[in-house]
């Protein structure tokens, strides 16, 4: 894996991660009773962006490395996932239709 689509895998599940704690733990300026006038009563009352990140940081990276250990090992190739059949043999000419 070269370290190009290392840097992609890691950003591609730190915003995956990150868009799963967003909503956790959100409390929002109706249900805290105190809307800021011109905003929204679903806006967040106290966001904390720093501590989410710190959270989907520290959840990002054990979910990267072990993505990261799965594609090293090679046990599973995307030979093994094609179910109808229209990859060429490893081993064997391509065949162009």
């Amino acid at each position: 894996m070269t370290i190009t689509a290392t840097l992609v895998l890691f950003a591609v599940t730190w915003f995956m991660v990150f868009f799963v704690v967003l909503p956790l733990r959100l409390v929002t300026q109706g249900d805290a009773g105190e809307t800021v006038p011109g905003t929204h009563a679903s806006a967040p009352a106290d966001f904390r962006l720093g501590r989410k990140v710190k959270i989907t940081t520290l959840w990002a990276v054990p979910i990267w490395a072990a993505l990261s250990a799965f594609i090293l090992w090679g046990g599973v190739t995307v030979r093994d996932i094609d179910v109808f059949g229209r990859m060429a043999p490893a081993n064997g000419p391509l065949v162009s239709e």
